[in-house]
């Protein structure tokens, strides 16, 4: 689904990556991990667009989409959430769900604003597919809630239901365990079993290890820029030169 061959990124004489390769496999759920400053963020922010690679390619379904923007990237499927929620704060759930649904319409948000009749239809369809989204992630009661006024927990399944909104082939996560309680992050891995079950393939960012560990079909470890291993939760668990990024040498 998403290959990164031989990723290179320097911000000036720094070398935050270093020759990274690897493939997240359609219809899995891979991790990466590695301690802070690792450049787990600075990958995403290659893979979805943020910043160019100083070397290397990415390539999405065999395409290479190295020079694309992020928008183009998210219509060719590529939908990313962010660690820092951001969310439309004077809208409501139900709004904020919209908008993206709105990108994806035919119609755009100025006819439905603007009450055009013929875009009435669309804007009931739009109105109907963002409520089911937010039963599927767990908030339907929300709707009409200002999203500004959510607790953490529920504004990080709206910013989900909104990425859902956007029809991903491929959903990546920054950090989406972070700021979250054992109840909270075990809904979400519940949530993202059923989205990869909905053949989203998904990769994630995450310092939560029971979570990784718990949902992962594979895992990637980067340490100082470099792609240290890759493999099963359980190899990666018993992986010495792992055990030793994440908690130095006795």
């Amino acid at each position: 689904m998403l290959n990164l061959n031989g990723i290179g990124k320097r911000f000036g004489g720094l070398t935050a990556l270093d020759g990274i390769s690897f493939n997240v496999g359609k219809g899995s759920i891979t991790g990466i991990i590695g301690p802070n400053g690792a450049g787990k963020t600075t990958l995403f922010n290659i893979a979805t667009g943020i910043y160019p690679p100083s070397c290397g390619a990415v390539l999405l379904e065999g395409k290479d989409i190295s020079k694309l923007p992020p928008e183009g990237r998210a219509h060719l499927g590529l939908v990313r959430t962010f660690q820092n929620i951001e969310l439309f704060g004077k809208m409501t759930v139900l709004e904020n769900v919209m908008v993206g649904l709105h990108t994806q319409s035919k119609s755009g948000m100025f006819a439905c604003a603007f009450r055009m009749p013929w875009q009435m239809g669309e804007e009931k369809r739009i109105r109907a597919r963002a409520q089911e989204l937010l039963e599927f992630v767990g908030i339907p009661e929300l709707a009409d809630v200002e999203a500004g006024t959510l607790p953490f927990g529920k504004g990080r399944l709206l910013e989900i239901a909104r990425a859902m909104a956007l029809e991903p082939k491929l959903l990546l996560m920054d950090e989406p365990a972070a700021g979250l309680n054992s109840s909270e992050t075990a809904e979400l891995a519940d949530l993202i079993k059923r989205i990869r079950d909905l053949g989203i393939t998904v990769a994630l960012v995450e310092h939560d290890m029971d979570l990784v560990m718990d949902i992962c079909d594979q895992l990637v470890v980067l340490n100082l820029g470099t792609m240290l291993a890759e493999g099963t939760p359980r190899e990666i668990q018993d992986n010495q030169a792992v055990i030793t990024a994440y908690l130095g040498e006795e």
